[in-house]
């Protein structure tokens, strides 16, 4: 009984902070803000380079591409592994949960923040890309805290960024999606949490084992075909109620201004309750923000930055706009809000009313897999931060560890791991985006010699991504006017 209220209570007081933290008058702004400032400044990039960038990543897409190694992935493959963090419980349970606390207007607003997250992610990839280097091992990496370090010029706040970011994803992250795969592995097939946490533990420490290429060649192979699987799964309920979409796509509109009107008073939630968990469970399935994909993005090889911006774009159109999406139509048009479960267990309900019995197995099997490309995604981002901290003399310890909250994720409260994971999230988006924005004039450096010297043929000054560590070496302080005149002008 102690350890339930105790339970409770920390409950309760990650809730209230969370509550300060993405309220109306803090992440919210800031995330929505620094979205719409770089749309403004790129010029609606998502909108103009929308066909490019569709065309780079499926121009000449190959399941099977070449190996990863010390120099880096393929752009796909690197594409894949943002996808494999981005597509997780946050598109099958989150946006359950984002409903059940919100309405179904909170998908508005998550639409809205994917919108203008498209010109932050673009952003951070960029970043990730010229401020890319090699580890002490002679591997390709990097992430925020490099160009957090190497752009601001500090490394402390570089420093705070790596330590948030392993707590974030490398731990409490990566149990949120073992929680939900024991959770609907126990409701789809009565399985005990201790035997898929086993299983999970197992399968995860043989990927960590294999290192990048192990990494890169399983995101390649397994995201396609657990997203094309699971939309075509969406596709065949919403095809079977195919009279109930019109209305679906209405009550969002409705319940984003009005929720009550769009759920007949069966959901108590407010305007302000759907804005806070559409934009909160809209990062933790998009990460636009956060701080986490431009770590993949950082090692793929193109021939300008720019290209791997392009693909970070279309990662959060297939995450939000596709995965996501068909999650929150298939809930709608089966009717299955009803205020008495949450989280996982409301997709299954959802894919039962539409499937048949056979609906919490399939969304059990998607979730498995959505969930576990995002748990090795995340571990490879934060490895990136161990490294930059510690170097590799710690990366084996920092896997078993990590492979321990995994297990442990498997038997925890559902609330209380969201409600940390929602912390933690928050506390990573306040570094990346004061260095992102800080540094969005050698962005749009960046976008300007894209435009008006590489796609001409002439010889531009971001030239192939491998060559970028040495050649902006001298940008350790953009940020600084003086600095910035004189690269100008060299």
């Amino acid at each position: 009984m102690n350890e339930i209220t105790t339970m409770a209570q920390l409950t309760a007081i990650v809730k209230e902070i969370n509550s300060i933290l993405w309220g109306p008058w803090f992440l919210i702004p800031i995330l929505v803000g620094a979205g719409v400032f770089f749309t403004i400044k790129l010029s609606f990039i998502q909108i103009r380079y929308f066909g490019a960038a569709f065309k780079h990543v499926f121009g000449a897409l190959s399941l099977n591409g070449e190996k990863a190694g010390s120099h880096g992935m393929t752009s796909f493959q690197s594409l894949a592994t943002a996808i494999a963090a981005q597509v997780g419980t946050g598109n099958l349970a989150g946006v359950a949960t984002a409903m059940v606390l919100g309405g179904p207007g909170a998908i508005f607003w998550m639409w809205m923040a994917a919108f203008f997250g498209m010109a932050t992610i673009f952003a951070e990839a960029i970043l990730g890309q010229i401020y890319r280097t090699r580890d002490s091992a002679g591997h390709i990496t990097g992430g925020p805290a490099y160009y957090i370090s190497k752009g601001l010029g500090s490394k402390s706040l570089a420093s705070l960024f790596a330590v948030i970011i392993i707590i974030a994803l490398g731990f409490i992250g990566n149990m949120v999606q073992s929680n939900s795969i024991s959770s609907a592995f126990s409701t789809a097939f009565s399985i005990p949490n201790w035997v898929t946490g086993t299983f999970i533990f197992c399968l995860a420490g043989f990927i960590f084992i294999g290192g990048v290429r192990r990494i890169a060649g399983f995101t390649e192979k397994m995201v396609p075909l657990m997203a094309s699987v699971y939309v075509l799964g969406a596709i065949y309920i919403m095809a079977v109620n195919y009279d109930m979409i019109i209305p679906a796509i209405k009550s969002i509109f409705v319940g984003a201004f009005d929720p009550s009107a769009a759920t007949g008073g069966v959901i108590g939630a407010s305007v302000k309750e759907a804005i806070r968990y559409g934009v909160a469970r809209g990062l933790f399935s998009n990460e636009a923000g956060m701080g986490s994909t431009p770590h993949a993005h950082a090692v793929a090889r193109v021939k300008h930055p720019v290209e791997q911006g392009f693909a970070a774009i279309i990662g959060l159109t297939i995450d939000t706009f596709i995965v996501l999406n068909a999650t929150a139509l298939v809930i709608l048009v089966t009717n299955s809000i009803d205020g008495t479960k949450q989280g996982i267990e409301v997709t299954q309900q959802a894919f039962i009313n539409g499937m048949g019995t056979a609906g919490a197995g399939f969304v059990a099997v998607c979730l498995f897999f959505a969930a576990f490309t995002t748990i090795i995604g995340w571990y490879f981002f934060a490895v990136q931060n161990v490294k930059y901290l510690f170097g590799y003399r710690v990366v084996n310890i920092f896997s078993v560890v990590v492979l321990g909250f995994i297990m442990m994720g498997a038997f925890l409260d559902v609330e209380l791991v969201w409600e940390l994971a929602d912390l933690f999230n928050g506390l990573m988006v306040i570094p990346n985006i004061i260095a992102v924005v800080a540094l969005y004039r050698l962005i749009i450096k960046a976008l300007d010699d894209y435009e008006n010297k590489f796609i001409k043929g002439l010889k531009p000054l971001f030239g192939p991504s491998e060559k970028l560590t040495n050649r902006f070496a001298h940008l350790q302080n953009i940020g600084r006017k003086k600095r910035y005149k004189k690269y100008n002008k060299s």
